[in-house]
Order: structure tokens, then sequence, then C-alpha cells
């Protein structure tokens, strides 16, 4: 079966044991795990029991979950699990409440939180602050660009070079 990982290297899923659902309920046991040729977040995995294609079929979707006590200690403090962000008071520079963190996103260029609907990208410059004891970070949003006006003969005349 085809997993995507959250860990720094596809493989070392491996190493954190049984996985389990999202509730916890179902346990899986990794047998065999490879990283996949050329996916950067997949590996080739075999789950204890998934002895067919059916059976693997019918866990098309759901989503592994590795317990919290498994997980390794954050070696720097500018370092969170995406699952700690969730949830955070959003205030801006000057304190003013702005939302809550909804989610974390990496669509393959950089995690992105999203606050009230909108995504921001989860850098020091516009998240200079992340206080998780006071369940709260600070947001910058970035400056808003315009695209500039398109040539006025080709506003007149619809055309496009």
């Amino acid at each position: 079966m085809k997993v995507r990982t959250f860990t720094q290297s596809p493989q070392d899923i491996a190493a954190y044991g049984p996985l389990t659902d999202k509730l916890g309920e179902r346990v899986f046991v990794l047998t065999s795990c490879k990283a996949e040729k050329g996916k950067a977040e997949s590996a080739r995995v075999t789950l204890k029991g998934v002895d067919d294609r059916d059976a693997a079929l019918a866990l098309r979707g759901v989503e592994l979950y590795v317990s919290r006590e498994q997980l390794p200690k954050l070696a720097q403090e500018d370092d969170f699990y995406y699952a700690d962000l969730i949830g955070l008071k959003v205030v801006s520079a000057e304190g003013e409440r702005l939302g809550d963190v909804t989610a974390v996103h990496n669509f393959g260029a950089g995690d992105l939180l999203e606050i009230n609907g909108s995504f921001y990208p989860f850098t020091k410059q516009v998240v200079p602050q992340v206080d998780m004891a006071g369940g709260q970070l600070t947001l910058v949003p970035p400056q808003e660009t315009e695209a500039a006006p398109e040539d006025a003969a080709l506003q007149e005349t619809g055309e496009v070079e």
C-alpha cells in the first residue's frame, strides 16, 4: 500500500510502532516499509493482516495516527507539531484578536496557517511569535500587492500577446 507520511524521511514512519485509525479503535502493524522512489512524502508499506488487494482497497482514505507519546521530543524552540498549532488564538502585533488557527497545510512550498479561511505562510516574518504556554501566536499579515495594469492598448483591443 502507498502511505503519505508527515515524517522527515518517509521510512521513518516504521520507527513509531503500531499505527491507529483516527479514533484509536483499529491498530495497524507495519511489517515492511520502503520510501517510494521519486516521492518525498510517500512510502510503500505492508500491514499485518492486509494480505490482498481487496483488503488494501478497503483501507483507501483511512488516516493513520501515531500516539503523542511515540513522537520524538522537539529539538528546537521554534519547532512545532501541526496539532499543537491548531486552535491557537491569533493576535496582531498590537494585540487585536484576529481569529484562531483552524488548520495547518503544506502543499509543497512550505507550511501555511489557515486563519478564518485565509492562508498565511508560517514564517518568522509573518508569525514572529508563538506563545504555546499562552495559547496564542502573533500574526503580521504580509503586504497585499496588486497585479500591474495591463498595457492600455491590450485593454482596448482585447488582444493578448
